[in-house]
């Protein structure tokens, strides 16, 4: 047997099979730059020998764009002649997956170098590297996402529409937000979503209408680990997805599927313990903010704009930034208020944290987390003064540090950011900037119906 670089054992899956004689199958998935998982799905028979041994993937599993397609210029694929590296096992990720036929399974995996080294294009790796420079600084993150998305219905023949109430058909085009009895139509495919997520070791919570047609929210109990935090997002993300297909309707992970209504965020809730486990953003006094946090604040203030390509990764990412659409359009800080994109929440003085809500739930969470606490590092490193609060509308504020405006700044200030190489990996943020290039120059060139309606009889 060769030794597992993650830790992985042969026992766990020996138990697991003893546990589960009814699994004939399994998916063994790792997550690329989009945050997609890749992979196979390997017989029974194969899971010893993935625990023994790892599996054998190709390079360039983790240089491809959003739709699967190679990406030459990340260097992962003829530059090294597309060679195979190694997958391993995460151990504690061996898990059943609810309501398959005939019964699967699922792992997630970590790619290696033949000889066990890192492979740093993979995002986990870049997670788990600022993990480990919180840690060697006496620091541990805990944190969890939120996790909004839309369920729509899958004839497009009349446009992008909300999905018909699965309990019965019915249909609602109103907003519904925080409506309990509309929440009861989609009661049979919510309830597979828990029960699947808990065969999965997540702890998923709440479950509101959210402020859109057809659009809702779910949120995850908090980690002390924000790998895991990550981790229960992304296999959050895989169930919904595969219940609701099972019920008949589209799970749209979209940041702006309906262009009239608000779009979909994945909120990061992130907060910092010492080696004794006290929440040193914590003040002693409600409102007299620790230095701590402030500092914290300060450092994600000042990098959000070089960030941006991470916490809005797509084309469709930046239609969500339209001001009165609880998306932020500043890097600017508040306390119990919606409209900044660095929010402290009202609440119990001891879970003190920072809702930071840039982000879209098309990004990548590894990724996205990764790039907070290299933010986070930053200000306390430097000791920076987050400025003043904002009160009030966030979306009205001229903030003196500013976003980008569109996909394609973001692309340049991403690429030409020290710090986001620094808080990725230099490998990571090669892969990532030339993944994003070769998507743009995609969406460049694809002459969209809007073009045709405005110009083919008019110029």
């Amino acid at each position: 047997m060769t030794h597992s670089p993650t830790g992985s054992t042969l026992h766990e899956a020996e138990d697991f099979l003893a546990a589960h004689p009814e699994i004939e199958a399994f998916d063994i998935v790792l997550h690329d730059a989009n945050g997609i998982g890749r992979g196979k799905i390997i017989r029974r028979h194969e899971l010893i020998g993935l625990y023994k041994g790892g599996r054998h993937l190709p390079i360039s599993i983790l240089g491809l764009d959003i739709v699967g397609e190679d990406v030459h210029e990340t260097g992962l694929i003829w530059d090294q002649g597309d060679g195979d590296l190694r997958a391993w096992p995460i151990p504690g990720t061996l898990k059943a997956l609810h309501g398959t036929n005939p019964p699967r399974g699922e792992v997630l995996m970590s790619m290696y170098h033949l000889d066990g080294a890192e492979m740093t294009s993979d995002p986990r790796h870049a997670l788990a590297r600022q993990v480990q420079a919180m840690a060697d600084e006496g620091l541990h993150p805990a944190g969890a996402f939120e996790l909004e998305f839309f369920l729509l219905d899958p004839d497009t023949a009349q446009g992008v529409r909300p999905a018909a109430a699965v309990l019965d058909g019915r249909r609602s085009d109103w907003t519904e937000v925080y409506s309990v009895d509309h929440l009861h139509g989609m009661e049979p495919l919510f309830s597979d979503i828990y029960r699947a997520a808990e065969a999965m070791g997540i702890k998923a919570e709440t479950v509101i209408s959210e402020y859109a047609p057809g659009q809702y929210e779910l949120t995850l109990h908090y980690r002390t680990d924000v790998m895991q935090a990550a981790d229960d997002l992304v296999r959050l993300k895989r169930i919904v997805r595969l219940q609701a297909r099972r019920h008949g309707v589209v799970a749209c992970f979209m940041a702006k599927p309906i262009e009239k209504y608000a779009g979909s965020g994945m909120h990061f809730h992130v907060s910092l313990c010492d080696e004794t486990g006290r929440n040193i953003f914590a003040e002693e006094v409600e409102g007299q903010w620790t230095d701590t946090i402030r500092h914290a604040i300060g450092g994600l203030r000042q990098t959000m704009g070089e960030s941006m390509l991470v916490f809005a990764p797509h084309g469709n990412s930046w239609r969500r930034f339209v001001g009165q659409s609880y998306a932020p359009v500043s890097p600017s800080w508040g306390v119990n208020n919606r409209s900044v994109a660095l929010r402290i929440p009202a609440g119990d003085i001891k879970a003190r944290r920072i809702e930071h809500r840039p982000s879209g739930v098309d990004a990548n969470p590894y990724l996205v987390a990764a790039t907070i606490l290299a933010g986070i590092r930053h200000g306390l490193k430097h000791r920076i003064d987050p400025g003043p609060e904002t009160t009030g509308n966030g979306y009205a504020g001229d903030d003196a540090l500013q976003i980008p405006r569109d996909w394609r700044e973001a692309i340049e200030a991403a690429t030409a950011s020290e710090f986001l190489k620094e808080a990725l990996g230099e490998d990571m943020h090669r892969t990532f900037t030339a993944i994003k290039a070769a998507e743009h120059g995609r969406v460049a060139r694809w002459i969209a119906d809007v073009d045709y309606a405005l110009y083919l009889h008019n110029v």
